[in-house]
């Protein structure tokens, strides 16, 4: 889908120079920083969206908190 979008002058020319040092297109830093900004499926109102951590023994785990947080991807 296409879009048009106002963009000041000194932000063209700010997000220029980022896609230059970057080494992409302004299409492409546009599109990679709106995805990351939003959210990767919406979420219903009042839905928490928590980690998955899978067990290699399924059952009860017994882990601390250090343990959970050891095994939780952050970026």
């Amino acid at each position: 889908m296409r879009i048009t979008v106002s963009i000041p002058a000194a932000t063209y020319q700010r997000l220029k120079s980022e896609a230059a040092r970057q080494g992409c297109t302004i299409q492409k830093l546009i599109r990679s920083t709106i995805e990351q900004k939003l959210p990767s499926r919406p979420r219903k109102k009042g839905q928490i969206e928590l980690p998955i951590l899978h067990s290699k023994q399924p059952g009860t785990l017994r882990l601390t908190n250090e343990d959970i947080y050891s095994m939780i991807p952050f970026p």
